[in-house]
């Protein structure tokens, strides 16, 4: 008869909810202080296979790039498309490249990394697989307040900040409710819905009372839409959309303990409550920030980050990486599905994401309902 094992204590433990890691600890080691068995061996496998996945991920984006730049009344090559890209070949094809459809691309591509990004760091802070931008209301914010900058009639270049600014509302008072009530961590995301309603309502109401020639500038903020992008709002938009990645790319090092547990994190000189709401605005403005260049596109933000723990497992800085790099994919193979294959003129690129990740939501939903009988 075999002894039975004991699991230390003070190791902090898988946490299923969040369908993410909650690390035993930053060196790879056990709870106890010892080194795991094969802890190494896995780890080492874990970051091959998030390697060979964001490989394969980059080599497909650049494919799909140069399919997407090169498809059109004027057709060209995939290298022909890149090579215009870059300002050789064809004058026309230059043109055409990067008048007309990079600027269509490359707001893809950002807002897409961006979402996905944002969607991960928010399942993980919120330790809730069913968080995301669009389920806790910060799309909803982003898009109340670039409709509402619309309405005024302001520059096209202010409305990235309206969009912020309109996140950072939708923040407000998701955080305003939840104090009030003392909900749960993980229980906000049912607050962040009726916030994500509410926001929507008034979006509608707004555009309702819009004279015609608004009302279709501003329906992209209802689904997501990519058409009439420009240089300048790729520019301005694009740019605070990266620098506030790069600042959540530095911040993993913090996630990665608040993984561990408050307990565990406020042992390492942490402050678990101040570094979380930190951390918790610097996603929302990166996801509004993103929303901004495409209006609220759904369920890109929910969807990549299961899908990137399916191919490479816990979430790691590597893993955020992969992350980016599907969440731009994903978006703009949509777009080429609006533009290309689904015959129903003008069709927002956020309807085509709606219908795929809607069963997507559904499947989580009920695995989360029976993740406790499990577990029990």
């Amino acid at each position: 008869m075999s002894a039975p094992t004991n699991t230390p204590a003070s190791a902090p433990t898988f946490d299923r909810t969040s369908g993410g890691a909650a690390h035993r600890a930053a060196d790879g080691t056990a709870g106890s202080g010892s080194p795991a068995p094969g802890r190494g061996t896995s780890a080492a496998r874990r970051r091959t296979r998030t390697a060979a996945w964001s490989l394969v991920a980059a080599v497909l984006l650049v494919l799909l790039t140069g399919v997407a730049l090169g498809t059109g009344q004027v057709r060209m090559t995939v290298w022909e498309a890149l090579s215009a890209l870059a300002g050789s070949g064809d004058p026309g094809n230059v043109l055409v490249v990067q008048e007309f459809r990079a600027p269509r691309v490359v707001s893809a591509l950002i807002a897409g990394a961006g979402l996905a990004v944002a969607g991960s760091m928010l399942q993980r802070l919120f330790r809730n697989p069913l968080a995301s931008p669009d389920t806790i209301g910060v799309t909803g914010g982003a898009s109340f307040g670039a409709v509402l900058m619309l309405a005024t009639g302001a520059s096209q270049e202010l409305i990235p900040l309206a969009a912020l600014g309109g996140g950072l509302l939708a923040a407000l008072l998701l955080g305003g409710f939840a104090w009030r009530s003392r909900l749960a961590v993980t229980r906000l995301v049912l607050v962040g819905l009726a916030v994500q309603q509410g926001l929507a309502a008034a979006v509608n109401l707004m555009i309702v009372r819009f004279p015609a020639e608004l009302a279709s500038s501003a329906m992209q903020w209802t689904t997501g839409s990519l058409y009439g992008r420009n240089w300048d709002e790729v520019w301005i938009g694009g740019s605070a959309v990266a620098l506030t990645t790069v600042a959540v790319v530095l911040a993993q090092r913090r996630v990665a303990v608040l993984d561990l547990g408050d307990d565990s994190a406020g042992g390492l000189g942490l402050d678990p409550r101040r570094d979380r709401v930190l951390l918790l605005l610097l996603t929302i403005a990166l996801a509004s920030l993103a929303a901004a260049l495409t209006g609220p596109v759904a369920f890109v933000a929910l969807a990549v980050p299961h899908l990137v723990r399916l191919l490479a497992g816990p979430p790691t800085p590597g893993t955020l990486g992969l992350t980016a790099l599907t969440g731009s994919l994903l978006l703009l193979a949509s777009d080429l599905l609006v533009l290309h294959v689904i015959p129903v003129h003008g069709l927002p690129v956020g309807a085509v994401t709606a219908t795929l990740g809607a069963p997507w939501l559904l499947v989580l939903m009920i695995r989360q309902g029976r993740l406790p009988r499990r577990s029990s």
